[in-house]
């Protein structure tokens, strides 16, 4: 008989019920919860078993980050991400982020666009034993057209092969690649549906996709049995999204009444992201190239997103939970819960209906959904232990002090901060001057003396 793990639970909450239960305890068979109930009813221990007391602690399903970029690097600008690092080293420095994110509590993540089929690898290299990693539901680049997010750069340029985004300039062309990339075996297609162009007379972002395009690629994308997912801040992209029914909206900030309408009928997960958003007004600095600007267009986007997005979940409009993790501000490990308190704060979720909505509701779309969902009998134990209560405190959860284990399909995870490294020169562009040295400024800031030869 293979030897089991019994698990004491200072208090359980299983994700299911939306109560801590005091004094429980599971009983793991292979990587399988087989047994859950009150510690005093538990099965006896026999010889083999191991026990892992967590008498003390506060044990929940293990966290799902919806919306982690492992490709990006903490990246500090855009070309970052596209243009610099090889393929190669990226790929290797998104298994390190890959474990990053497993050891701060999330067992599972959705990476939604990503450099090649870097995501895909990664996904397989930890689903074969190469490595232990988060149980990762893997897309290839994102689909866009000249006004979607992922045409950042001048037109001469256009979007380089490297990019994490491909240009659409057809609907052929578009059906051409969902078909490519569903062979090469990823488990969502992104589509990008909007960007930065914005109508005249404040009407909102610019659909990148009519809807007769929309329904058409997300219709192929379903027929090749993948998750359609897209990027959508804008009212139009999002409409046009929930209306062709994909699974996923990223953002949704401007969603107007009648996409949270055609959200509900179409059963489409919302997946906000703010943690981005806050993380970008809370964390500059004057230095930041950013800083004069950016911040304030942060602003006014949680408030719209606030309002729309409490709208839509009072509507009964189903969320899921991720953190955009993967640039600079959003650092691989280190904000993935903050996704969970940006829900109570600026959605109205409990923090019991947050951690309800990170750890069974965001399981829903994942590569292994039927085996996930709850702490419960027949489920794979993954787990974070926890010490105090998130459910009266839920930023514990971005402390990691407070992650005590964590455990993957019943093994604990070696919870020994990822290695930090040296940016390699090859991630980011040759950066060599902040400002243009005019006369009047060299003069003010500079002896002549320095200029002059030695």
């Amino acid at each position: 008989m293979t030897a089991r793990t019994f698990i004491h639970c200072g208090h359980l909450f299983d994700g299911l019920s939306g109560r801590a239960e005091a004094l429980q305890t599971l009983v793991v068979y292979g990587d399988t919860i087989d047994w859950v109930g009150p510690t005093a009813q538990a099965p006896d221990m026999t010889d083999g078993d191991t026990l892992l007391d967590y008498s003390g602690l506060f044990v929940m399903p293990g966290m799902v980050d919806c919306h982690a970029h492992i490709t990006y690097g903490n990246a500090l600008t855009q070309e970052d991400i596209d243009l610099y690092a090889s393929m190669e080293f990226r790929t290797l420095r998104s298994m390190v982020a890959a474990q990053a994110i497993l050891k701060s509590g999330f067992t599972s993540i959705i990476d939604p666009a990503c450099s090649g089929l870097i995501s895909p690898a990664v996904r397989d290299a930890v689903n074969v034993g190469l490595f232990q990693g988060p149980r990762i539901t893997a897309s290839g680049r994102a689909l866009t057209t000249q006004q979607g997010l992922y045409d950042w750069y001048p037109e001469w340029i256009g979007v380089p092969e490297a990019s994490t985004g491909v240009m659409t300039t057809s609907m052929d062309q578009a059906i051409a690649l969902i078909r490519q990339q569903a062979k090469s075996g990823v488990d969502a297609i992104k589509l990008t549906m909007d960007g930065i162009h914005a109508r005249r007379n404040g009407g909102g972002l610019i659909s990148a996709y009519t809807q007769a395009e929309t329904h058409t690629m997300v219709d192929e994308i379903h027929r090749l049995g993948k998750l359609a997912v897209v990027h959508a801040r804008g009212r139009e992209g999002a409409l046009y999204s929930a209306r062709a029914g994909v699974d996923i909206i990223y953002h949704a900030s401007s969603i107007c009444d009648e996409g949270i309408q055609a959200a509900l009928d179409n059963q489409v997960y919302l997946c906000p992201s703010l943690a981005l958003l806050v993380n970008n007004i809370e964390f500059h600095e004057p230095t930041d190239p950013s800083a004069p600007w950016w911040p304030d267009i942060q602003r006014r986007e949680l408030a719209t997103a606030s309002k729309n997005l409490t709208r839509a979940r009072e509507a009964g409009v189903r969320f899921m939970s991720g953190s955009e993790a993967g640039f600079a501000v959003t650092p691989y490990g280190e904000w993935g819960a903050k996704e969970l308190e940006a829900h109570v704060r600026y959605v109205g979720m409990t923090p019991a209906e947050a951690i309800i909505c990170a750890t069974v509701d965001s399981t829903r779309l994942l590569r292994e959904r039927d085996r996930l969902g709850g702490l419960v009998q027949g489920r794979l134990a993954d787990l974070v232990a926890v010490h105090g209560d998130p459910l009266q405190d839920i930023t514990l959860l971005q402390r990691r002090e407070a992650i005590q284990a964590v455990l993957l399909g019943g093994k604990p995870v070696d919870l020994t901060p990822a290695p930090t490294h040296a940016r390699h020169f090859s991630e980011f562009s040759q950066g060599m001057w902040n400002r243009v040295y005019d006369r009047p400024y060299v003069d003010a800031h500079f002896p002549r003396s320095q200029a002059q030869p030695a």
